[in-house]
């Protein structure tokens, strides 16, 4: 992992996930009102580990990475309780995984377990943002491996179903996946609550882009001799309007010991 040397100051109120000011409820995650990206386009190829939580009838929530047979990673604050902090019910939720098309393709796989980190917290400043997704069978669609931590200034592409206007609820989640480049900002971009240790600052594109509600827990991928591998994963923004400032992603580089542990291996 590549430690920044940049002090995390504290976020003054509650964490900020989803990317934007403040997590959504598990009623909203219901009510289908989701994360996005703003300023991006259809996905340019399949992106055989992308995956897309969804309610047992298919109405989408967050993103998520396969990174083994039967492990995906995502956000945290994707598969807990907000008043408790502990994980939802597997049994209400289903990933597809391996298609563009939201609604259909792919394949789909229903959930075993949900594993998030133990020191997340809805109350907590929005770090430890990560979480595991336990499936109930192995699926057929090829993992992304996870690489290295990116340095400023490396180009990086955001992958998610969230909304793709900027503001909570302006619209619906589009039915095809998209993709956004971009690249790492400095730290210092991301300075509310942002730890530089485990956290990855995006540059907005000039206000111009970002991801947004429903595209929590998704991918930030590097494309790295031939192939993408995995470097982050949606967490929150800094502000309700999802591109005026850089996004947080979590450092899913720097949580390898921990995927390790918690699936036994099978991961690392």
């Amino acid at each position: 992992m590549r430690k920044r040397a940049l002090a995390a100051a504290l976020l003054a109120g509650s964490a900020m996930t989803l990317g934007l000011v403040a997590p959504a409820t598990a009623a909203e995650r219901d009510s289908g009102v989701q994360p996005f990206i703003v300023g991006g386009v259809d996905a340019t190829e399949t992106y055989g580990f992308m995956a897309g939580m969804q309610t047992r009838d298919g109405r989408h929530n967050c993103g998520a990475s396969l990174i083994s047979a039967q492990w995906l990673v995502t956000a945290a604050h994707c598969v807990t309780d907000p008043s408790t902090d502990s994980a939802v019910d597997p049994s209400r939720w289903q990933y597809r995984i391996g298609t563009t098309d939201r609604t259909s393709g792919g394949e789909v796989a229903e959930v075993a377990e949900f594993i998030p980190h133990e020191n997340w917290s809805w109350s907590g400043p929005g770090q430890y943002d990560i979480a595991l997704a336990r499936l109930a069978a192995p699926v057929a669609a090829e993992p992304i491996e996870i690489g290295s931590s990116p340095a400023p200034g490396t180009e990086v592409r955001e992958l998610g179903w969230g909304l793709t206007c900027p503001t909570r609820g302006c619209g619906q989640a589009p039915v095809t996946l998209q993709q956004l480049d971009t690249t790492i900002a400095a730290d210092g971009r991301c300075g509310r609550g942002f730890d530089p240790d485990s956290e990855l600052c995006m540059d907005n594109k000039g206000g111009e882009g970002s991801s947004c509600y429903g595209d929590s827990g998704g991918p930030a991928v590097v494309r790295g001799g031939g192939r993408w591998v995995l470097v982050g994963a949606t967490s929150r923004g800094q502000t309700a309007s999802c591109p005026e400032l850089p996004g947080i992603y979590t450092d899913v580089t720097s949580y390898t010991g921990w995927i390790a542990e918690r699936t036994g291996g099978q991961v690392s």
